[in-house]
C-alpha cells in the first residue's frame, strides 16, 4: 500500500515541477490567448476625451494567476514554489516591494518582496484545509505607497491519495432467512475516503469480498452483500463471518484499502417437518389409576425454531380412543397421554393408538416439501392391581321417619371384590362421619339401623360414609356416600313468626286494624296446610280488642273500644290461640303485647313511656341532666383552684414597686454572750495557759494517740496569744491525723497592741469621718436604725 503511495507522490512531484516551469514561462508572456489565466497589474493610461474636453484615464492591470496549486504532503528539502507575482511597473531595479497577506501569510506562505516568488514553507494537508485565500500588493519600497490595487487569489492544496477508505459503522450484523434465493440482498456496507472525490481516483472506491465465499457476494460499486448459494440451511450452519474490502483508486494497483467484518445470521423458516424417533412406543398403565393420571410421553422432534418448531398431537385411531386422551406440554413440546376412563385388567389387557404430530404453522413457500406431519403407533398394556371393593351404586339415599324407635331399618349397602380372588367384605361406618352415633351397620351384610329416635327439626339430613374392606389380601377398602333423610312428623305447635310489641294511640278509633300477625311452624308445611287464629277462651269476651282469621295463615287484630287511657292501663296482653291442621293437629297460645302511646293529631307516636306524667309537674329529664352537668363542672373548677393554691410558690422575680434595698435578711438572735458556751468554746482564747500538752482534733476521730512532742512546753500566764496561735498552727501542720488540706482557724481576736485598728464598721460611729450619711434618712423606715446611729454626730454638732 505504501509503495503505491510513494510512487504516486513521486509522479505528483514531477508533475508539479513541470507545472511550475510552465507557469513561470506563462508569466513572461503577454498575448491575448493567456487572458483567461492572468490579470494585468501594470497601469496603462489611455487618454479619452470627454464631452467637455476632459481627459479620462482607465487603468490596465498586469496579469497574475487567479489561483495557484500546491501539492499536499510534500516532504522535499526546499520550500515549494507556489507561484510568482509580477507587476508591469516593475522594471527590475528593486524599487517595487511585494507584500502578501491573508490565510497563512508569513507562516505557511512567504513571498520574496523583490521577485514576487511565493513559497510554501510547511507541509500542507488537504483534509485539514483545502484552500487558502491570499491578497498580494505592490508598493514603493521607499515610500510604501501602493503602486497597484490589492489583488486577491486562491492557493488550492492539490490532493494526493494519502487516506485509506474507512468503514465508520463497522462491524456489521445482518440477518437473512434460510433457504433464500440467490441474489437476495442481505445488507449494504459503506466506506468513506477523506481524499478529494473531485480530483483523480483517490476517493473512487471499489468493494470486494475477502472472506465468505461462496456463500455471499458483494456489488463492487454499491457495497450491497447478496446471497450467492441457494438452499442455505440454518439447521446445518447458522452464522457466517464475512470480510469486505473497500479499495480506492478504482481498485487499481497502488490504491489504499480498508476492511470490515460482517456477521450474517440465518433466520429460521419452517422447512422441516416433525419426526418421531420411533415407529412404535410401548407404555403401561395400572388398572387402579384414576382418570386424568398420566400414562406416558412421546415427542416428535422439529429442528425449526419458535413457532416454526411447534408441534400439535392428536389420536387418529385405535381401540383405546375412548379410554385415553392426548395433550401437549407447552414447555417441552411433548405429547402427554392421559387416562380418560378407568381400565380393567380383567376386562381388557392392551390397547393400541395411532398418534399424529403436525406443524400448526406451515410456510406456503415450502409446502411442496411436505407433508409437515408424522405418525407413530402407541401400544398400552394394562397391569393388574389389587383393587379395593366396588359398591354396586356410586351413592345411596335412604329415608327414615323422625321419632322412630331405636333399631329402625334405614337401608342396605352392598359391595364386592372385583379381583379374581373375590375376598369377603367387611362394612363399617367411620366415626368422623357420624360423631353422635345415630346409626349402626351390620359388618357382614351392610344393613344400616338407627340407634335412637331422630328429630327432623334438629337435623333433617344425616350424611354418613360406609367403608367396605377386603378380608385378607392387602386390606383394600372403598367408601361410599350414604344420605339419610329424616321424614317429618307433626310434633311441633305453631307460634308467632315475630315477637314484636304493637303500639297503638290513645285516641284510636273503634274498628281500626292495628296489627296483622302470622305464624310459623318448625314442622314441614304440607301443600294445603295452614294456620287458624282465635282468642284464648279467657279473653274471648274482652271489650278492647278482637281478632279475625284471614284464612291465609295470618290474622288481623282490631280495636273495638273507643279510646284507650294510659293512666288507667298502658299495656295489654292479648292471648291468641294458633292451630295447625296437621296429623296429629297441634296448637299453642301466644301472647300479643299491645302498648298504649301518646300521639298527636296526625296519629304520630310521641311517647310510649309513663315518665312524662311524673315529670310534668316538675323538670324534664333533659333539664335535670343539664343541671347535674353544671354542678359537676363547678365542683371540678373548685377542686382545680384549691390544688393550684396549694402548689403556689413565692415569686423568684421582684416586683417593680419593691425596692431592692429592702431585700435584707434580719437575725434577731444576739447570742448568749459569755454564758452561751454551746456556740463556740472561747475558753482557749480566754485562758491560753490551759492548753498544755497534746490536744486531740475535734473534726476527725484519730486512730492513734500520739504522745506530746518533747519540744512542747507549758505556756505560762504571761504568754501572748499570738505565740499560742503559732504553736497550734505548727501542731496542725505536723499532725499526721489531720486531713490532707489546710485547716484555717479564724479567731475574732486582733491581739494586743495591733496597729491595724478595728475592722468593724459598727465602731466607726465613734471615729472621725468625712462621710455624709444624711442620705440614709431618705431610704425609708427600714433604714431608720442606721440613720439614727450614723446621724448622731451631725445632731450633736448642730446642738453645740
Amino acid at each position: 500500500m505504501w509503495e503505491g503511495l510513494r510512487l504516486q507522490v513521486f509522479f505528483l512531484c514531477l508533475g508539479a515541477t513541470l507545472w511550475s516551469a510552465a507557469a513561470a514561462a506563462t508569466y513572461r508572456g503577454s498575448g491575448p490567448r493567456e487572458h483567461a489565466h492572468r490579470r494585468h497589474l501594470s497601469l496603462h493610461r489611455h487618454r479619452e476625451r470627454g464631452k467637455e474636453g476632459q481627459v479620462l484615464h482607465r487603468s490596465k492591470r498586469g496579469w497574475v494567476w487567479n489561483q495557484f496549486f500546491v501539492i499536499e504532503e510534500y516532504t522535499g528539502p526546499d520550500p515549494v514554489l507556489v507561484g510568482r507575482l509580477h507587476s508591469d511597473v516593475d522594471s527590475g531595479n528593486g524599487n517595487i516591494k511585494y507584500i502578501l497577506s491573508g490565510e497563512g501569510a508569513g507562516t505557511i506562505f512567504v513571498i520574496d518582496d523583490k521577485t514576487g516568488n511565493i513559497h510554501a514553507t510547511k507541509t500542507l494537508d488537504r483534509e485539514e484545509q483545502a484552500q487558502y485565500t491570499l491578497t498580494a500588493q505592490a508598493v514603493d519600497r521607499d515610500t510604501n505607497k501602493p503602486l497597484e490595487p490589492p489583488s486577491e487569489f486562491i492557493v488550492k492544496v492539490q490532493d494526493i491519495n494519502d487516506n485509506p477508505p474507512e468503514f465508520l459503522h463497522g462491524p456489521y450484523y445482518a440477518r437473512v432467512a434460510e433457504m433464500s434465493n440467490v441474489g437476495t440482498s442481505v445488507i449494504k456496507v459503506t466506506a468513506t475516503d477523506a481524499d478529494d472525490p473531485t480530483y483523480g481516483n483517490s476517493a473512487r472506491l471499489v468493494y470486494s469480498i475477502l472472506q465468505g465465499q461462496p456463500y455471499f457476494s458483494v456489488e463492487p460499486q454499491t457495497g450491497i452483500i447478496r446471497t450467492a448459494l441457494p438452499n442455505m440451511d440454518r439447521e446445518a450452519r447458522q452464522e457466517y463471518d464475512v470480510v469486505i474490502q473497500a479499495k480506492d483508486m478504482g481498485g487499481h494497483m497502488g490504491g489504499l484499502s480498508g476492511t470490515t467484518q460482517v456477521k450474517i445470521t440465518l433466520t429460521d423458516v419452517n422447512d422441516n417437518p416433525p419426526k418421531f424417533a420411533q415407529g412404535v412406543y410401548a407404555m403401561a398403565v395400572s388398572e387402579d389409576k384414576v382418570p386424568g393420571e398420566e400414562v406416558g410421553r412421546l415427542k416428535a422432534k422439529d429442528p425449526d425454531l419458535a413457532e416454526n418448531g411447534l408441534v400439535d398431537y392428536r389420536i387418529l385411531e385405535g381401540d383405546g380412543m375412548n379410554l385415553f386422551e392426548i395433550t401437549k406440554d407447552s414447555e417441552t413440546q411433548e405429547a402427554v397421554i392421559k387416562l380418560k376412563k378407568t381400565v380393567d385388567f380383567e376386562t381388557k389387557r392392551s390397547y393400541t393408538l395411532k398418534v399424529e404430530a403436525s406443524n400448526p404453522h406451515v410456510d406456503s413457500r415450502f409446502i411442496a416439501w411436505g407433508p409437515y406431519k408424522d405418525t407413530t403407533i402407541v401400544k398400552i398394556s394394562v397391569e393388574d392391581a389389587d383393587e379395593p371393593p366396588s359398591f354396586m351404586a356410586p351413592g345411596y339415599n335412604f329415608e327414615v321417619e323422625e321419632n322412630a324407635p331405636a333399631g329402625t331399618l334405614v337401608g342396605r349397602v352392598h359391595a364386592k371384590d372385583t379381583d379374581i380372588m373375590n375376598n369377603p367384605i367387611r362394612y363399617m361406618i367411620p366415626r368422623y362421619t357420624d360423631l353422635e352415633e345415630f346409626f349402626i351397620i351390620n359388618h357382614e351384610d351392610g344393613i344400616i339401623k338407627t340407634t335412637r329416635p331422630l328429630d327432623r327439626e334438629t337435623q333433617a339430613w344425616h350424611n354418613i360414609s360406609v367403608s367396605a374392606t377386603e378380608i385378607g389380601g392387602h386390606h383394600q377398602d372403598a367408601k361410599v356416600r350414604v344420605n339419610i333423610k329424616v321424614k317429618d312428623v307433626n310434633d311441633n305447635a305453631p307460634e308467632f313468626a315475630a315477637q314484636n310489641e304493637v303500639l297503638v294511640c290513645e285516641n284510636v278509633s273503634p274498628g281500626k286494624l292495628i296489627e296483622t300477625v302470622s305464624a310459623t311452624d318448625k314442622d314441614e308445611m304440607a301443600h294445603r296446610q295452614h294456620f287458624h287464629f282465635s282468642l284464648a277462651p279467657e279473653v274471648a269476651n274482652n271489650h278492647s280488642f278482637s281478632i279475625k282469621d284471614n284464612r291465609d295463615s295470618t290474622a288481623s287484630i282490631f280495636v273495638i273500644r273507643k279510646g284507650l287511657s294510659r293512666m288507667s292501663q298502658d299495656v295489654y296482653h292479648l292471648p291468641i290461640q294458633i292451630n295447625d291442621n296437621g296429623v296429629p293437629p297441634m296448637s299453642s297460645t301466644n301472647t300479643l303485647i299491645i302498648r298504649v302511646c301518646s300521639c298527636d293529631s296526625k296519629d304520630t307516636i310521641l311517647s310510649c313511656n309513663v315518665e312524662p306524667f311524673i315529670l310534668s309537674a316538675g323538670l324534664s329529664t333533659g333539664a335535670l341532666i343539664a343541671i347535674l352537668a353544671c354542678i359537676v363542672i363547678l365542683l371540678a373548677i373548685v377542686v382545680l383552684f384549691v390544688a393550684l393554691r396549694r402548689q403556689k410558690k413565692e415569686p423568684l422575680i421582684l416586683f417593680e414597686e419593691e425596692d431592692i434595698r429592702e431585700n435584707i435578711i434580719t437575725y434577731d438572735d444576739e447570742g448568749g454572750g459569755e454564758e452561751d458556751t454551746e456556740a463556740f468554746d472561747i475558753a482557749t482564747l480566754q485562758n491560753p495557759d490551759g492548753a498544755n500538752g497534746f490536744l486531740p482534733r475535734k473534726d476527725i476521730k484519730p486512730e492513734l494517740q500520739y504522745p506530746m512532742r518533747p519540744d512542747l512546753r507549758p505556756i505560762g500566764n504571761s504568754v501572748d496569744v499570738d505565740d499560742f496561735i503559732k504553736t497550734r498552727i505548727s501542731d496542725a501542720d505536723n499532725d499526721p491525723t489531720a486531713p490532707p488540706y489546710d485547716s484555717i482557724q479564724i479567731y475574732g481576736y486582733e491581739g494586743r497592741g495591733s496597729i491595724a485598728g478595728s475592722l468593724s464598721s459598727l465602731e466607726s460611729v465613734t471615729t472621725d469621718s468625712d462621710l455624709d450619711y444624711d442620705y440614709l434618712q431618705s431610704w425609708g423606715p427600714r433604714f431608720k436604725k442606721l440613720a439614727d446611729l450614723y446621724g448622731t454626730k451631725d445632731l450633736v454638732d448642730d446642738n453645740s
